[in-house]
Parts: structure tokens; C-alpha cells; sequence
């Protein structure tokens, strides 16, 4: 299994060690949670991030609390763990990949009826952990497919940041660039800053120049021009949640790079794992955008950049109508038009070997 040596979460006995991604790049630190609250304040701060990864993070939070469930029978057990995961997936509220992965985790209470406290304990931690290796499998298979829609020497523009960072290693769309760069190391991507917590310019220009991978910071408005002056070639982006229809939440601006690139004629792609994807949301209107604290807008690194008093929305995320999407890249293929019908697909497929 290959690594990217970017590893945002991993288990160090019971503790969930997190790096943490706030104060990257410039400083290296591990966050040691012992606690599920520690992991959801985590993931609420964005000291974990990512879809993929914060998905791992409610799976280990699930297994630290179940640990911690004093009950005298598997019954009382079930029913403090169901309250205990309600509260995990409450962390954030847009990603798929979080409820997904709780639920992953639940159901092996349901799947297991005569295993006692213990027992169920153990599998639950056992879980957690091969949900964050599976991760690790998706992801790499993604690179693999996605790999196929990058021409030779290609200017790729990615956004946010879908790289090892946002996944259990590797990443979605910094995947895809990965596996596509070991092929052709002619390639060349284009990185906006990602505005306003800057994933951009902190995360994915710290990962493709860790990777050693040609590269170029641009901030978020300059990406029309770029692509008018005929210098991207193609647009890889992350997910967190895909509806059925394959309308697609990701990080807000991916809908305004989407429109962009519409009318530029350049492919637009999503990269993400089958748990991205909502089968019973039917399309993008009912995905819940998450709203964060306005002092993300008006501060930058604490200091204020705004007149004092200036009220400011801050949407962390926006939907991009399956119109404006060119093909979205999963572990088990590329799913193409009519989509509503290639997720269904895709979504009956078996797990890549």
C-alpha cells in the first residue's frame, strides 16, 4: 500500500492522533484525543478536514466512546451508543462521508446480536480501523481511473484540497494527480488559494511540493482568466456529498470554477469514494450547506481586515448542478451522462480488488 507520508489521522493505542491542519504549513502538530469530545471539537474547528478523513475521525471518535459505555447488558450498551453516534454525526453537517462512516461503525452492534459488551467493543474498534484502511484502497483506485482523463503534459487546476490531507493518505483529486504525475511527470497543477481558510495555498501547495510534483499558486479569481488565456487543460475536485443526480457539494467557489469551465470548454471532474455519494437525496437542493463563523470572512490569522461591526456569511460549502460536471471519478470507475443512472451503477458494483 502506498503512502504519501501525509497522514492526517491515525490510531497510537487508544488514542486518535490528529495533525493538525490548522497551523499547516508551517508547523507540524498532533493533536492526542483520548476523548469523543476532543474528536468532535476537532472536526468542528477544522483541525481535521476533509470528507474522507473526517469520516475516519467519526469512526474512531465512535470507537473511543464505545469504550467508555459503562453497561451491564448489550441492550442498555445499544441504545448509549445510538445517542453516542447521533452526536458524531452532528459534527459537521454537509459531508456524507462522516454519517457513512458512523453508520458503517453502528451497524456492527446490529450485525453482531449475540456478541456481548466487550466483544462488540472490540469489533467496533476493529471497524474503525478498516474503514480508515479501506480509505487508503478507494483512494489509490481512484488515482488509477482518474489517471485515464489526464492527457499528456496536461495544466491541471485543482481546488480546496482533496490530497492525503482530506483522506486517510493519498487523496481524491490530488490522487488522480498523483498516479497521473508518476506516468507523465510533464504535467503541471495550478492551485487556488481557497478562500477563506486558505486549504489552497496551506494544504495542496503543501502537498504537491512534498510530492515534488510541478506546481503554481493562483488566488481563487484568477482561475477565469487562466482558463480563457487557454492554460488549464482539465479541473479536478473533491466531494462532499454527491446527490443521485450527481449534483455535487464541495468547498464554496467549486460551483463558480465549475460555470467557469463550462464555458471555456474544459473538462470539469469530482473525484470521491462511493460513500460520498447520497442515494436518497434525489438532487443538490436538499444538501444541508454548512454556515461557519463569519470571523473566517472578516479576520485573516486573527487580525481583523474588515470595518469593525461588518456583518459577513460565511457558506463553507456550494452545489454544483450535474450539468457543469464532466464525469465524476469513483474507486470502481468514471461515472459519465445520464448520471443518475451511473451512480446506481456504480453503487451496486463490488469494492475494488
Amino acid at each position: 500500500m502506498s503512502s504519501s507520508r501525509l497522514r492526517p489521522i491515525w490510531w497510537d493505542g487508544d488514542a486518535v492522533m490528529i495533525l493538525d491542519q490548522r497551523l499547516l504549513p508551517h508547523k507540524n502538530k498532533v493533536l492526542r484525543c483520548t476523548t469523543v469530545d476532543e474528536v468532535i471539537r476537532a472536526i468542528k474547528t477544522m483541525a481535521i478536514r476533509g470528507a474522507p478523513a473526517v469520516g475516519i475521525a467519526g469512526a474512531m471518535a465512535a470507537a473511543l466512546g464505545a469504550r467508555r459505555i459503562a453497561a451491564a447488558d448489550v441492550r442498555t450498551f445499544v441504545r448509549k451508543f445510538s445517542r453516542l453516534c447521533e452526536r458524531i454525526r452532528a459534527a459537521r453537517p454537509t459531508g456524507n462521508n462522516l454519517r457513512w462512516a458512523v453508520d458503517a461503525v453502528f451497524a456492527v452492534v446490529v450485525e453482531n446480536p449475540g456478541v456481548d459488551v466487550p466483544g462488540l467493543q472490540h469489533l467496533i474498534r476493529e471497524k474503525s480501523q478498516a474503514i480508515l484502511e479501506e480509505d487508503i484502497r478507494t483512494n489509490e483506485a481512484i488515482g488509477r481511473y482518474g489517471a485515464e482523463v489526464i492527457p499528456k503534459g496536461a495544466r491541471i487546476l485543482t481546488y480546496c484540497n482533496a490530497g492525503a490531507l482530506a483522506t486517510g493518505d493519498y487523496g481524491t483529486a490530488l490522487g488522480v494527480i498523483r498516479a497521473a504525475f508518476a506516468a507523465d511527470p510533464s504535467l503541471h497543477v495550478t492551485c487556488c488559494e481557497t478562500r477563506p481558510f486558505l486549504q489552497g495555498s496551506r494544504l495542496t501547495a503543501y502537498e504537491l511540493m512534498t510530492e515534488k510534483i510541478p506546481c503554481a499558486l493562483i488566488t481563487d479569481n484568477a482561475a477565469g482568466s487562466l482558463m480563457r488565456r487557454k492554460e488549464i487543460d482539465v479541473v479536478i475536485v473533491g466531494a462532499d456529498r454527491i446527490a443521485a443526480n450527481g449534483d455535487t457539494a464541495n468547498k464554496i467557489g467549486t460551483y463558480t470554477l465549475a460555470v467557469l469551465a463550462q464555458a471555456n470548454g474544459v473538462p470539469f471532474y469530482v473525484a470521491a469514494p462511493r460513500s460520498t455519494i447520497d442515494p436518497l437525496l434525489p438532487n443538490g437542493s436538499g444538501i444541508p450547506i454548512e454556515e461557519r463563523d463569519p470571523k473566517e470572512v472578516t479576520h485573516f490569522y486573527g487580525r481583523l481586515v474588515a470595518p469593525r461591526g461588518m456583518k459577513a456569511t460565511n457558506p463553507a460549502f456550494d452545489v454544483t448542478p450535474n450539468r457543469y460536471i464532466t464525469g465524476i471519478i469513483t474507486e470502481v470507475g468514471i461515472i459519465r451522462k445520464p448520471f443518475m443512472r451511473g451512480i446506481r451503477r456504480a453503487l451496486e458494483a463490488p469494492p475494488p480488488a
